[in-house]
Formats: C-alpha cells, sequence, structure tokens
C-alpha cells in the first residue's frame, strides 16, 4: 500500500513536501513515480526514481520538463517513504497527486516511458495541493 500525504493550500512561489510512504512492502526496491491530475485533465507523469539496488541505474531520476529545476524527487530507505520537494510553485501546479510503484528492476529511460502511467503497477488515493492566492 502507498499513502500519500503532504498535500494542502499555499501561495503562488510557496512551497510544499509531498510524502509517499510504503506499507507491507520495502519501498527501495521499487521505482516510485509522482503523477497529477487536474479537473478535466489527464493523469501526467511529472517525476520518478528508479530502484535502489546497486545497478548503474540505481535511484536515476526523471523529471517533467515543466517541473524541472522547482521540484526534486527523492527518498528516504530509513523511512521506507519518498519524497517530492515542490517550490515556485504555479496555479497550474493545481492538481491531485498520486504516487506509483513500479516493481521492474532500473532500467534506462530510454528503454521505456518513465513517466507513463501503464508502466506502474500500483497506486496510492491522492493527495490534492492547491496553488492560489
Amino acid at each position: 500500500q502507498l499513502v500519500e500525504s503532504g498535500g494542502g493550500l499555499v501561495q503562488p512561489g510557496g512551497s510544499l513536501r509531498l510524502s509517499c510512504a510504503a506499507s507491507g512492502f520495502i519501498l527501495r526496491t521499487y521505482g516510485i513515480g509522482w503523477f497529477r491530475q487536474a479537473p478535466g485533465k489527464e493523469r501526467e507523469g511529472i517525476a520518478c526514481i528508479s530502484g535502489n539496488d546497486g545497478s548503474t541505474y540505481d535511484s536515476s531520476t526523471y523529471y517533467r520538463d515543466s517541473v524541472k529545476g522547482r521540484f526534486t524527487i527523492s527518498r528516504d530507505n530509513a523511512e521506507n517513504t519518498v519524497y517530492l520537494q515542490m517550490n515556485s510553485l504555479k496555479p497550474d501546479d493545481t492538481a491531485v497527486y498520486y504516487c506509483a510503484a513500479d516493481g521492474r528492476a532500473p532500467r534506462p529511460y530510454t528503454s521505456y516511458d518513465p513517466l507513463g502511467v501503464r508502466e506502474y503497477d500500483f497506486w496510492g488515493q491522492g493527495t490534492q495541493v492547491t496553488v492560489s492566492s
């Protein structure tokens, strides 16, 4: 099970840190993606981090262009949690944010769509982020 938290209301230019906590399994071996879905729009992937297995692609990260330089994905294995630090938030970032897990081994991002919803096996319930003054 994945559980997201940390969403809320923030002013433009502000920051939030979202958490994706795992229960019942060891998160570090899974690739984790963060997605968001705004009203009337399709769910889109925004960031991902590959599993932590000591391979060449261990914990590599990938971001959608619209969030590069503003959002940072990271993992804390001791906490069995993946985070999404979001800075310089804009009203367009308003959405429900989801994390999802990919059980396959880390692999080059050129070999698949790392932000594609079909690449992920199970999902959290989502947390609302609203950016508004």
